[in-house]
């Protein structure tokens, strides 16, 4: 299982969007950045994501699974090769943290999170997604 995290502004669309559908879950789509786009493609369907809410509050909130490995955004533009995955809720942080907290954690000085703020969609390290699980108090 890889691991990663998921970026979305919560005025547009928050983790409580994410629990309210369901088993349904969502399409994680209007991705446009190549970098985010190759790690959207390399998901494999069980992969678990933290869903971190991005401008507004600026912290990790839950946990999200992928359901739907990648295929074509039907929100791009025709022949544009952007790409969607699906993913469903898990389980929300007991303790959500901060983009602020991880930035003062010597355990996360190499998290992408801290070290390229812009970047939608990135990889989290099993040592990462461990260490904040403990953090945010989730089952690892």
């Amino acid at each position: 299982m890889a691991y990663w995290l998921i970026k979305s502004e919560p005025d547009v669309f928050s983790w409580d969007d994410l629990v309210k559908k369901g088993k349904k879950g969502e399409m994680w789509n209007g991705v446009r950045n190549h970098q985010a786009k190759l790690n959207l493609m390399a998901m494999k369907t069980g992969d678990r994501a933290f869903f971190y809410h991005s401008n507004i509050g600026k912290e990790i909130v839950g946990v999200a699974e992928v359901t739907r490995e990648a295929y074509p955004d039907p929100t791009a533009e025709e022949g544009k090769p952007w790409v969607c995955c699906d993913f469903v809720a898990v389980a929300p942080l007991d303790n959500p943290i901060s983009l602020a907290m991880a930035k003062e954690d010597p355990k996360l000085a190499d998290m992408i999170l801290v070290n390229n703020t812009r970047l939608s969609v990135q990889p989290v390290t099993a040592a990462e997604w461990k260490h904040l699980c403990k953090q945010g108090g989730v089952k690892a």
